[in-house]
């Protein structure tokens, strides 16, 4: 699972960089730019996959072994 999680943020970092929406003046529903869109959806992405590594991936003998020192 760690694997996905590292490829997974790797492709964030890959996506970050939205070279295609750029010069591209439509909008959303409207009265949202494109780009501005992108760049929601990204952020409310990237937390996601943060929740995600926290839950899945987190060291947790980490903390037995710091609240073993107490």
């Amino acid at each position: 699972m760690k694997h996905l999680i590292i490829a997974l943020v790797i492709l964030l970092l890959i996506l970050h960089n939205d070279v295609w929406f750029w010069n591209d003046e439509s909008l959303l529903l409207g009265f949202l730019p494109i780009g501005l869109a992108y760049h929601a959806a990204f952020s409310v992405s990237a937390a996601l996959l943060w929740l995600i590594a926290c839950k899945v991936a987190w060291p947790h003998r980490l903390e037995q072994w710091a609240d073993e020192q107490d």
